[in-house]
């Protein structure tokens, strides 16, 4: 299985801490359909033992990317995971973002296909099954299906079996989709240890070569 997503402009960095706008999480609306809710849990337990400057300092130097309408609405191109462990612990979180598209519309549908026209929307749901519409996209993050594959892929890459690739969109996504069309043990992503030697094995065989991140059979 490999994901039929379209090709992607790459997202600007921001320019500064000056250029950086304090945001609600709440409002913030997605563009993917899922998550993998291991990573979130996660992000969870860390953020429990941060203070509250802590938090802040850590959020301020993982800045989200924003897209914004004319009506002053906002989503989200990345950071999807730490802010849904956020907004569930504390739903009047903030968090920092920068602007990388303004879109002179008010319309929802013109901002989704302005950001499907720039690969920046995932519209594969939790199962893999996609792509799907993107109004079909949830508009807040709580509304983020979990992705048990995303979840795996999170734990392969915390053991170092996977190099993370920023730059390319949905890159655990496509280990996803690639781990899908293989044999594994029934898992969850509250309980990954079944599939996780299978797991293992898979990402550093011959065939994953193809795939970014790859690190070799070693």
């Amino acid at each position: 299985m490999s994901l039929r997503l379209p090709p992607y402009q790459s997202l600007p960095p921001p320019h500064g801490q000056d250029s950086l706008l304090e945001v609600g999480v709440a409002a913030l609306q997605p563009t993917q359909m899922c998550v993998g809710l291991a990573e979130v849990r996660s992000r969870q337990v860390d953020f429990s033992q941060e203070s509250s400057r802590e938090r802040r300092q850590y959020l301020g130097g993982k800045p989200v990317p924003l897209v914004r309408n004319a009506a002053g609405e906002l989503w989200m191109v990345d950071r999807h995971h730490r802010l849904r462990a956020l907004v569930e612990m504390d739903p009047q979180a903030v968090a920092f973002g920068y602007v990388v598209l303004e879109v002179a519309s008010e319309q929802r549908d013109v901002v989704l296909e302005a950001l499907r026209q720039r690969g920046w929307l995932y519209l594969y749901d939790g199962r893999g099954q996609g792509p799907l519409e993107p109004q079909a996209l949830p508009s807040r993050l709580v509304g983020l299906q979990d992705d048990p594959y995303r979840s795996l892929v999170w734990k392969l890459k915390k053991e170092g079996l996977i190099e993370p690739a920023p730059l390319i969109p949905f890159h655990e996504f496509r280990w996803g989709a690639w781990l899908r069309s293989r044999s594994l043990p029934p898992f969850s992503s509250s309980r990954l240890d079944p599939a996780l030697p299978a797991a293992r094995t898979l990402v550093r065989s011959q065939a994953a070569s193809h795939l970014a991140g790859w690190k070799g059979t070693k």
